[in-house]
């Protein structure tokens, strides 16, 4: 799941600067593994980029 939240940070063009500012989210320690997400977080995650949660877990599938 890291993997996945940095790649479609990156693929929007977004750095970890402009999404803590955007959100308030600290997605370095996410995409880092530091810390754990809960699925609040993540559903914030998924909002900011326009992704479902559904759709999210289907680009973890493949």
């Amino acid at each position: 799941m890291i993997l996945t939240i940095k790649e479609v940070r990156k693929k929007h063009g977004v750095t970890l600067e402009t999404f803590y500012f955007d959100t308030g989210i600290h997605l370095a320690r996410i995409e880092q593994g530091k810390t754990n997400i809960s699925v609040s977080t993540l559903s914030k995650i998924c909002n900011y980029f326009n992704l479902s949660l559904a759709d999210f877990f289907k680009l973890l599938e493949s």
